[in-house]
């Protein structure tokens, strides 16, 4: 993929028409599928993940790793396809051994929390499709996988749309 994604710009009524009530919810209101559901955690079919709202290639599945975190993850996306955004507003609470991740500006009272745990540098980088600006999910680097990048790529499954190796979607996306 060596263009540029094109712009895809949709209204609130739009995207809503189109994604099912979850896509939207983690797409558009940047939502977090709770851990170990999601379709593609340990799901490892050679092909390429696109976005699940614009259909955007996003993943190679020659970039996709077992990192234990309940989520999917990559050590790399294709080459403009994702946009990072660094946050230093955001805080991550564990409640009952499931991690939320909450705004400062939550009406939410620290009571409510069984347990508070900040990220390691007080900040989180939150990825997107460039294309389309849908949450994905988050990017962690140390973390010490023996990945080429030493990043993970954390990715909420319902973000995502698998095509196999040899579909059209695939081959577009030159696998």
């Amino acid at each position: 993929m060596a263009d540029a994604p094109i712009s895809v710009q949709k209204s609130e009524e739009e995207w809503r028409a189109i994604l099912s009530p979850e896509q939207f919810r983690i797409l558009r209101q940047k939502g977090t599928e709770m851990r170990g559901t999601g379709e593609y955690d340990k799901f490892y079919e050679e092909g390429i993940y696109n976005c699940a709202g614009c259909g955007t290639p996003l993943y190679k599945s020659t970039t996709k790793f077992s990192s234990g975190c309940g989520w999917p993850a990559f050590f790399e996306g294709l080459p403009g396809a994702i946009t990072r955004t660094v946050s230093s507003i955001f805080f991550l609470f564990v409640i009952h051994n499931v991690r939320y991740l909450v705004s400062s500006f939550t009406t939410k009272t620290l009571d409510e929390y069984a347990t508070f745990q900040p990220d390691p540098d007080g900040r989180r980088t939150e990825i997107t499709c460039t294309a389309c600006g849908g949450h994905l999910g988050h990017v962690f680097k140390g973390e010490g996988f023996k990945t080429p990048t030493d990043e993970r790529h954390c990715v909420n499954s319902v973000s995502i749309k698998f095509n196999p190796a040899g579909s059209s979607a695939a081959s577009n996306s030159q696998l």
